[in-house]
């Protein structure tokens, strides 16, 4: 009878067990805009995410990349987030299983009765296992596998943040550099204009106000130069920090690759991008972090309410025992099977009630979290794909402007030269072209900025895991 006890208890807790508590729904709707609002980049040869910075033809750039995504504190983190994630779901996992323990002990004592004075010594093996009624165990073991896969995500986000940091900065430098040397011939122009008017001035052919707004002229050129030459040591030491090389082995990689008329990413093959947003919301790692995160709240909503139901446990021991007492010893085998303890709540002061809650709570940030996850996702492909729309609409007159100004003042200065044109119109005319260079630059960095950006905002080449 006793045994039909025990079965017909275990048969119950594996009913039971059917029934496990459940969470809010694990999976949420991304709510996404059913299609994009700027036109798609199409530039010809599509390039693949994962390859794109060895498609660009700048080998120093991988180099870059490369060594700063291995000296990043950022993508270091990660990578421990990823080892403590896998550490937790070991854990919560090994929470499922029975657990088996070794115990020894020795002892000697005196009692005042028939047994002598005597050392009992013994060892067994404990087994217990918590029999996961209603999915409190399992709850926590599903979290913990949804904040690994997190974790992972997390890492590849990190690598692509580093890598878009440091391209930025690489072609700001290369931009900053393109600056100089149009600062430095501008610079070298006013000086030499200064220089044929200081001889004229001396010949008597120009004013001495006139020599003195050429020297004025020369020296904010080269006051100009001086500051931009500053603007790239700053560029080159920023890229020191990022990428951990040290400061004149970057310098040399930097002068052994100078950069041409054009920055080499302003060439770079167009970025897929689907047709529907959510396609490219799938391939964020950040989105697909914040969903993983919704998964886990709604198992430990599941758990916390599985806590509330009672708790049944089971154990056993074998082991062997032996006294020793005047030269004797007597030898025991132990066993045992049991107790099958069942607990249930009956009062806590609303401790458990309020776990729901706080995990309820914690489930609907999760929610609002990942949903903002998905505007922010869209905005930024959006904002990305703008900035290149707007940068090829305006690269064709911007081109077309500096053309006409460097002809205006080339023939500007030709005119000062035989005295045919005033100092006021020639520095008129160099304002207007230095203002024309430098806004081609900037405007191939704008347009570098923005591949990078939609880069960046496609996820970098991540792929989501197939769900189990």
């Amino acid at each position: 009878m006793k045994l039909f006890r025990k079965a017909a208890m275990v048969a119950a807790a594996g009913a039971l067990s059917a029934c496990a508590a459940q969470g809010p729904a694990p999976q949420v709707a991304a709510e996404a805009p059913p299609q994009w609002q700027a036109p798609l980049p199409h530039q010809g040869k599509v390039g693949d995410l994962a390859r794109w910075w060895q498609d660009q033809g700048d080998p120093l750039l991988v180099e870059l990349i490369a060594s700063a995504q291995q000296a990043s504190p950022s993508v270091a983190s990660a990578a421990a987030r990823i080892a403590a994630s896998r550490a937790e779901r070991v854990a919560a996992g090994a929470a499922l299983a029975p657990t088996l323990d070794g115990a020894a002990s020795i002892g000697r004592a005196s009692q005042q009765s028939a047994v002598p004075l005597g050392t009992t010594s013994q060892a067994a093996l404990q087994a217990g296992w918590e029999i996961d009624l209603f999915g409190a165990g399992r709850a926590a073991r599903d979290a913990a596998q949804a904040r690994f896969d997190g974790a992972q995500a997390g890492w590849h986000e990190a690598r692509v943040s580093v890598a878009a940091e440091v391209a930025n900065q690489y072609y700001s430098l290369r931009a900053c550099e393109q600056l100089l040397a149009v600062a430095r011939l501008d610079a070298a122009s006013r000086a030499d204009t200064a220089r044929i008017t200081e001889l004229s001035t001396r010949a008597g052919f120009q004013a001495p106000a006139t020599a003195a707004l050429a020297r004025a002229s020369a020296a904010d050129g080269n006051s100009r130069a001086v500051a931009q030459r500053a603007a790239c040591d700053i560029g080159v030491k920023s890229l020191v920090a990022l990428t951990a090389l040290s400061e004149p082995a970057l310098r040399q990689k930097l002068a052994g690759s100078a950069p041409g008329s054009t920055l080499p990413l302003a060439l770079a093959p167009a970025i897929a991008i689907a047709e529907l947003p959510a396609n490219v919301l799938s391939q964020r790692p950040d989105v697909f972090t914040a969903e993983r995160e919704v998964t886990a709240a709604s198992h430990e909503v599941g758990g916390a309410r599985a806590q509330r139901f009672p708790r049944l446990s089971l154990s056993g021991s074998v082991g062997i025992a032996n006294f020793r007492s005047a030269g004797d010893n007597t030898k025991l085998d132990t066993w045992s099977i049991g107790p099958l303890a069942l607990t249930v709540p009956i009062f806590d002061g609303g401790r458990r009630r309020a776990n729901v809650d706080a995990a309820s709570a914690r489930y609907d940030a999760a929610v609002a979290n990942y949903r903002a996850s998905v505007r922010q996702a869209v905005s930024e492909v959006e904002q990305a794909l703008v900035n290149l729309g707007s940068t090829a609409e305006r690269e064709g007159d911007a081109r077309t402007a500096l053309e006409g100004y460097r002809v205006s003042f080339v023939a500007t200065e030709d005119r000062y030269k035989n005295g045919l044109a005033s100092l006021l119109e020639l520095e008129d005319a160099r304002r207007t072209r230095l203002a024309a260079e430098d806004t081609v630059v900037n405007l191939q960095r704008e347009r570098s900025s923005a591949w990078v950006a939609l880069y960046r905002a496609a996820g970098g080449g991540w792929t989501a895991p197939a769900a189990n």
